[in-house]
C-alpha cells in the first residue's frame, strides 16, 4: 500500500530527481555515506551548486545531512525511495488497469460490428 502523500511532498520528490547530478549523489549516498566536500569534489561544479543540489534532495526528504564536528555528511534515505517506488508501481497498475480494458474493448469490437444487423 503507498502511504498518503500530499501533491506538493510528490512534487519535490520526482523534481529532486529530475536531474542527473541529484540523482547520482543519492546513487552514491546510497552506497555510502560521504561528507559534502567528497560529493563536491566528484563534479565539476562549484561546491555552492552541490550544495544547492543536496538542500533539493533534503528538502524532498530523500538524503539525510547529520553534522559531525565541522563535517556534513550525506546519506540517502532507502525509505524515502523505496515510497517513490510504490508510488511509481501504484501508476504503472493504473496505466496497465486501463491499456487492459480498452485492449478488451477493441478485441470486442469487431464481434460487435458482425452481430448487428444491417439495412
Amino acid at each position: 500500500m503507498v502511504e498518503q502523500q500530499s501533491d506538493a511532498d510528490i512534487d519535490r520528490v520526482f523534481h529532486a530527481l529530475a536531474d542527473a547530478t541529484r540523482r547520482d549523489i543519492v546513487r552514491r549516498t546510497l552506497v555510502s555515506e560521504q561528507s559534502v566536500t567528497q560529493l563536491a569534489a566528484a563534479y565539476a561544479m562549484s561546491f555552492a551548486a552541490v550544495s544547492k543540489h543536496i538542500a533539493v534532495l533534503a528538502e524532498a526528504r530523500l538524503i539525510t545531512k547529520r553534522a559531525e564536528g565541522r563535517v556534513r555528511l550525506v546519506r540517502a534515505d532507502p525509505a524515502a525511495l523505496d515510497r517513490a517506488q510504490q508510488l511509481l508501481r501504484s501508476y504503472e497498475e493504473l496505466w496497465r488497469g486501463r491499456i487492459d480494458r480498452l485492449d478488451a474493448l477493441l478485441s470486442a469490437e469487431p464481434d460487435a460490428a458482425a452481430s448487428t444487423p444491417q439495412n
